[in-house]
């Protein structure tokens, strides 16, 4: 790589240390499953934007396909995008066709369209679309970054051609190898850095938690994910679907508890017209309706025990019969199932089927307390104070460190979910743009709590927390972060090991 790659960036030698950590990512954890969203995360890091897209050409009908997407820490797309053929929109259109890149500082005084940009709160500001060169100098795709404010992106266009280049001739050789006669699928390969499906967190907890979805992805294996309440098991289901073989098929969500049981099983099931009083036409059921793709069956172990005798032969035999129905059908879809219950313990008490336990718990999957993730919890915080000042249309906030030791402090009883809404308060609360200990609300600790650490392991936490915030601000740069902490970049690097905060998360995921 050339010095002048670099040379018009703020701290280029960071960028390039950055850089050369994302290409060896790219080519040691990337596989045909991952490698798009890990090419978008890495745009996204090494660009400062708050939206990639990578689009992938194909060169026998001319077609340009959105495969990956990276909006304000999601990962999924809609059917819709991912369907849609892209090669007319108008500034895509020009990159093809001039094959050179494009970079726009203040897209409202633009001439070029838009419109297929993703909604947000706050306008695009700024863009960079890259062409992206194959084996024989056509275009293979295009990686676009797109930015909240005006700035110039123009000299990131080189570097992230190169990273986008770099990952589709990977996709397009793990495609040719795929297509060898009497090959075998690969399974994907075990990440030695995380990836992490759109989730938010780099604690031990949550990398155990992206182990496991990574080895029920892309089966057909019934999950069961278990968890205190606000844990977020439906964004580790959407996580599961979005990521997974199914992602082009409905995703379809039924609370259990929210019905009583004749209800509950005519929305799921559906019915046939003339079935019951009141059914005057037919209903198509949500097994129906999630044909092809993934149903979350959430607060399982609220659902009464003779509609579990229905869920299990669903489970068994493939098929549906619709209330009212002679004869029942086949259908194709996914079942993952979530609760905050002690499934296992309703079963000893006769409350919960034996049999569709054993045939939920395929693959379990425990979802971690908020208290048990570390340092998550300040990423999700400024991730959520983020995510709420693009709601309401204004400047990003900032966090006081009296309110961030507040947030370390708590217990959180209501996990993420409690997270969440206590910070969409502060931000609501924050005049001055610093979120302080008075937006928060939060009741000191008592006294006399008993905690279950020595004096070392709570200072450890404590520390730990401290460290991953510094390194989530300067982007994983462990450089720029012993430098705002005033230590020696080999103390850091000591400190990181002892905590044991995996170096590929410091580099990598910030």
């Amino acid at each position: 790589m050339n010095d002048h790659l670099f040379s018009q960036l703020p701290q280029p030698l960071d960028y390039a240390d950055s850089l050369l950590a994302w290409f060896t990512r790219l080519g040691i954890d990337g596989d045909e499953a991952t490698l798009p969203q890990l090419c978008v995360t890495a745009a996204v890091q090494l660009s400062q934007c708050e939206l990639a897209q990578l689009y992938w050409r194909d060169e026998a009908t001319g077609q340009l396909h959105l495969i990956a997407q990276h909006l304000s820490g999601e990962l999924s797309l809609g059917d819709q995008a991912r369907n849609a053929d892209f090669q007319h929109e108008q500034l895509l259109h020009y990159v093809l066709d001039q094959r050179c890149a494009l970079s726009l500082e203040d897209l409202a005084h633009s001439v070029y369209e838009t419109g297929f940009l993703p909604a947000s709160a706050l306008p695009w500001q700024s863009l960079s679309c890259v062409p992206l060169l194959g084996r024989h100098a056509g275009i293979t795709g295009l990686l676009l970054c797109a930015g909240q404010r005006v700035r110039s992106l123009q000299f990131y266009a080189p570097s992230l051609g190169l990273l986008g280049r770099f990952a589709l001739s990977q996709l397009g050789f793990f495609r040719r190898m795929r297509a060898l006669p009497n090959a075998s699928p690969a399974a994907p390969r075990e990440s030695l850095a995380r990836l992490t499906y759109g989730l938010i967190g780099n604690s031990p907890a949550m990398d155990e938690t992206y182990r496991l979805i990574g080895k029920v992805l892309n089966t057909s294996y019934t999950v069961l994910l278990r968890g205190e309440t606000g844990t977020g098991k439906e964004v580790v289901a959407r996580a599961i679907h979005a990521c997974g073989a199914r992602s082009s098929k409905a995703f379809v969500v039924q609370n259990c508890a929210a019905f009583p049981e004749g209800l509950l099983e005519s929305e799921l099931f559906g019915y046939r017209k003339g079935a019951f009083t009141g059914a005057e036409r037919n209903h198509i059921g949500l097994f129906d309706a999630a044909h092809g793709g993934t149903l979350l069956l959430d607060e399982i172990g609220d659902m009464p025990l003779a509609l579990q005798a229905k869920i299990l032969r669903v489970l068994q035999e493939g098929e549906i019969r619709p209330l009212g129905a002679t004869a029942a059908h086949k259908v194709d879809v996914r079942i993952i199932a979530a609760t905050h219950r002690d499934l296992a313990a309703m079963v000893a008490a006769g409350s919960f089927r034996e049999d569709l336990y054993y045939r939920l718990a395929q693959f379990p999957i425990e979802l971690p307390a908020l208290r048990e993730r570390g340092g998550d919890v300040l990423l999700l915080a400024r991730q959520f104070s983020q995510n709420a000042c693009a709601a309401l249309g204004r400047t990003p906030v900032e966090w006081s460190g009296a309110a961030l030791d507040q947030l370390s402090s708590h217990a959180f009883p209501g996990n993420v979910r409690e997270l969440k809404c206590l910070v969409e308060r502060a931000v609501l609360l924050c005049d001055d743009a610093v979120i302080l200990p008075v937006h928060l609300s939060l009741s000191p600790a008592p006294a006399d709590m008993s905690f279950d650490a020595t004096l070392r392991q709570r200072l450890e936490r404590v520390e730990r927390v401290f460290l991953l915030d510094c390194l989530h601000k300067n982007r994983g740069n462990r450089t720029r972060t012993a430098r705002e902490l005033g230590v020696a970049r080999r103390t850091l690097l000591y400190r990181l090991a002892r905590l044991n905060i995996p170096c590929g998360d410091a580099r990598g995921e910030g």
